[in-house]
Formats: C-alpha cells, structure tokens, sequence
C-alpha cells in the first residue's frame, strides 16, 4: 500500500456500501454525526453510480463487505476468524443461568450462520435483553445495537495510506471509534497486509486529515484529530516526506462551534493536480501550520510555524478559492483520480437542499445565499472557469442524498494504492 501525492493515478480504493445502519440514523441524525435525513434507496444508487465512475476511470474498487464475505467463504481459517470477532462483540442480558445458556447456543450454532448475517453483526453490534415472560412460562428478547457503525461508508477516516504504508487511525468520537478495528482486521486477514502502525492512547489520528503531496503532506489537527495522534503518525516510519505541515483547522468566523464543517483537513482543502490546491482562502489564511523537517527514518523535528496559505504559496501552489456556500457544501471533497482529473460533488444541487430544508444558522444562510447569489449555478465549483484555465477534468458525481452524512467522494474512498 502506497500513495505518496493525491495527484498520483489512482490504483486501488475500498469502499463500504451503506446498509441498514445508516437507517438507525435517519431516525436521529445529529447524534449519529450526519448533517440531515436523506433516502437510504437514493443513498445506495449514488454509491453504485460512484463506483461505475470509479471502475470506469480504471480504479480497482474492493467494497469491505464483498471481500470479507468471500474471504470467509473460501478460508474455513479466516472463517474462523471472523467467528470468534462477533463472539466477543454479541452481549446478552438476563439472569447468569439464561445468559449462559444462550452464549452457549450460540457458539454452537454459529458455524450455521452465514457469512453475510457474520459481516452484519459486525457493523451493527447486536445486544440481546432475554426477559422473562412469566405468565406464558417462556423468554421473550428486546433487542439493541450497541452503536450501529453508520459513518462506515465513510472509509476515508479509519485509517490513511502513506508514501511508505498504511497507518491505522484511532477515531476520536464514540460513535466511530470501533470503525477502525473492521477496517485494521480486514486489511491484515484478508488483505494480507500485516505490519500497519496503528495510532494509539491518548494519540487520535483520522484519515481525512491526511493529505500527500509529492515531497511534503499536510495532516489536520483539530476536532478528531490531534497534536499527539500526527506525531505518532510522524513517527511511525510510514511516512518518508521530505516535510510534513500539521495544519490547524480553522473555522468561519461567523459559524460560531460549528467544527462539523471543517472535521477534517479535506473539508476545506485538497489537491485536484500537482500545483495547483483548492482551498478556503478565507480558512487557509487563518490555518496555524506546524513545519517539520525530516531528519531520518520514523523522525521528524519542527522547523518553523506559518499560514498553510503561507506554506502553499512558498512550495509554488496556485490556489483555486473557494468561497462559504462552496465549502459549506462539499466542494472540497472531490477525488482526484489522476493529474488533473477529479470526481466532483454535484454542488450547487447540494447547496440548493441545504438552502431549501434549513440547515445553516440564519447568519451562515444569509452569506451563503449571498454568495450563490453573486455566483450563479454556473460559477459554483466545479464549474468554476478557473478549472478549465488550470486544465482540470472534472466528472460530476450525484451525491446529494450521500452528502448528507456530512462528506463526498473524498470521503467515501479509502486509498489503497496510488502511482
């Protein structure tokens, strides 16, 4: 696992299609980090079509559980395997000699589960309440789901794939902290790939926060991910740039604590082609970048602090600016497939849903209406004619219903593999 500059030919991604977890979600949003309620059958035809997109720009797409099934299928070992890992996820509830009992039924039975419904438990973490139906003289359950892992489809954000491997993050919030334990068993046993660095303790470390650049990458520091967590990743001997700028992410002045908007560094900031960055400028101004400077292998030391506008501008970077209503609506979180070639967030549709169901602040809705106002359907990223001046291709993804859980593509694509 390589990929050592976003620009580089994309290779190898993995993606999770969203299941019934996201529909626990739609019953709450807020609290299971989405933005809004959207159509969980609109939802999976998105993710197809981003898929087609994907395999049709010749990226080999492996969706999580398609290989763990198969894997599971073909090895009795991995089978195994998987087994004993929702053995020790299932809980049930009730007096010590119904408890018992049931554990011990299913450990009997479990080898007669298939291994989808096996993935399934996985994801959704199923508890078992056994109550006591007393005047029918029988057990009836009430069953939970611990947390149902709803931002899986998210696959950016477990882990991030470096210039010298793979290096398994440690997720901040509850709601997604047992993501990366899926992702880190798939990619040793059925992957294959054995030696991750895994972020770890008091260390927290998202993969939308990682950005490569050719000789140098950008980690993000804020919300999930923190100071301790990107210099354990500096540390980890998985990255051999030359510099490495931990950036503050900022957010608009007007937003209040909002720090949903700009979680990670690739909510405000990416790289559709060598040179040439896509940014708030607004943010980027206001962004603290930490330089350090490789010394030998697994160590880095700081050299000196700036802007990241400041940073980009010394390393030759032109800077396409993108403007609240661009930013606020997913315009960054493009997937650069190639030099120069991205798939794009359909944003000014995503910005008329956000606009039209309420979802901004009245002061950030005001500005952001303003600002579409002023630019038009036709002068919204990625429409913008500064990509056709620059050279840059852009495929327009429909993810309106997808972006709900607060991302696009960038998000939703785990890089495997890049050069």
């Amino acid at each position: 696992m390589r990929s050592r500059a976003e620009w580089e030919p994309l290779k190898d991604v993995m993606m999770h299609r969203p299941s019934i977890e996201i529909e626990y979600a739609m019953l709450a949003p807020k609290p299971f980090l989405f933005e809004r309620v959207f159509s969980f059958r609109e939802a999976i035809r998105e993710h197809e079509s981003l898929e087609k997109i994907l395999k049709d720009n010749g990226v080999n797409v492996l969706l999580l559980e398609n290989e763990l099934i198969k894997k599971a299928d073909l090895s009795n070992e991995f089978r195994k395997k998987l087994e004993e890992k929702v053995l020790s996820l299932v809980n049930f509830y009730g007096t010590k000699e119904e408890v018992q009992k049931a554990k011990e039924e299913l450990i009997l039975n479990i080898e007669k589960i298939d291994s989808k419904t096996l993935v399934d438990y996985l994801i959704l973490e199923p508890s078992i309440n056994l109550k006591n139906d007393l005047q029918n003289n029988s057990e009836y359950p009430t069953v939970y789901s611990n947390i149902p892992l709803a931002n899986l489809y998210f696959m950016r954000d477990q882990q991030a794939v470096a210039d010298n491997g793979l290096i398994v993050g440690n997720m901040k919030r509850q709601q997604r902290s047992k993501e990366p334990e899926i992702t880190e068993f798939t990619f040793r046993h059925v992957l294959n790939y054995h030696n991750p660095f895994k972020v770890t303790g008091s260390g927290y470390f998202e993969g939308g926060d990682f950005m490569p650049a050719g000789e140098f990458a950008l980690i993000g520091i804020g919300n999930r991910t923190n100071m301790d967590g990107a210099l354990q990743a500096m540390s980890s001997g998985k990255l051999e740039f030359d510099e490495v700028g931990v950036v503050e992410n900022q957010i608009y002045d007007f937003m209040g604590n909002d720090y949903m908007v700009n979680m990670h560094l690739d909510t405000y900031f990416n790289l559709p082609a060598d040179g040439i960055a896509v940014t708030s400028k607004i943010l980027a101004k206001k962004s603290k970048l930490h330089l350090y400077g490789r010394v030998s292998k697994g160590e880095y030391e700081f050299s000196q602090a700036m802007t990241l506008e400041e940073y980009l501008k010394a390393k030759g970077f032109n800077i396409i600016d993108l403007n609240p209503a661009e930013q606020l609506s997913y315009a960054s979180n493009f997937l650069t497939v190639r030099d120069s070639r991205i798939i794009a967030v359909n944003t000014p549709t995503v910005l008329r849903r956000l606009i039209n169901e309420k979802i901004f602040d009245p002061k950030t809705l005001q500005i952001v209406q303003e600002e579409f106002r002023k630019a038009g359907e036709e002068g919204i990223f990625p429409h913008r004619k500064e990509l056709i001046d620059f050279g840059i291709e852009v495929i327009e993804a429909k993810l309106s219903e997808l972006t709900g859980g607060y991302g696009g593509a960038h998000c939703m694509t785990a890089t495997l593999n890049r050069g």
